[in-house]
């Protein structure tokens, strides 16, 4: 058995808008974060948003399960690692870990269900893809 790809890492800088009264991201925006981490994710294995996604293939978020774990704030650089940590024939899990100067800041499992684009009905996850998302596969 090969060892699985290095995780994929996004960065991204929490803006003004996205900071709350306690001068912290905002809790909601950890979803947003996760979904453009994602978004770069998916960009990186070969299924770059506009040539794939929406025409080869979609998905629908049935599960978000969030960690916080300390604050990140306005212009911090957050380093947000993504991988995936389950693969059933038409969902699997992507697994988010976001840091702050190498610290933990907030960690969280979401469960995708790919769809036939377009509509919400399931379908298997494409070859591409699936090997894609094996080849990275790690235990959460």
């Amino acid at each position: 058995m090969t060892e699985p790809a290095a995780p994929f890492v996004h960065r991204l800088r929490p803006r003004y808008a996205e900071i709350d009264l306690q001068g912290v991201v905002f809790n909601a925006h950890w979803l947003t974060y996760f979904d453009e981490a994602s978004t770069r994710f998916f960009a990186a294995i070969r299924a770059t948003p506009a040539a794939v996604v929406f025409r080869d293939f979609d998905v629908m978020v049935v599960r978000a399960v969030l960690d916080w774990q300390r604050p990140a704030g306005f212009d911090d650089e957050v380093v947000i690692t993504v991988v995936p940590t389950r693969l059933g024939s038409a969902s699997f899990d992507l697994t988010y870990a976001a840091a702050v100067e190498g610290r933990p800041a907030c960690t969280g499992t979401i469960t995708y269900v790919s769809v036939v684009p377009g509509s919400p009905e399931s379908t298997p996850i494409p070859a591409a893809i699936r090997s894609s998302l094996e080849a990275r596969l790690q235990s959460a």
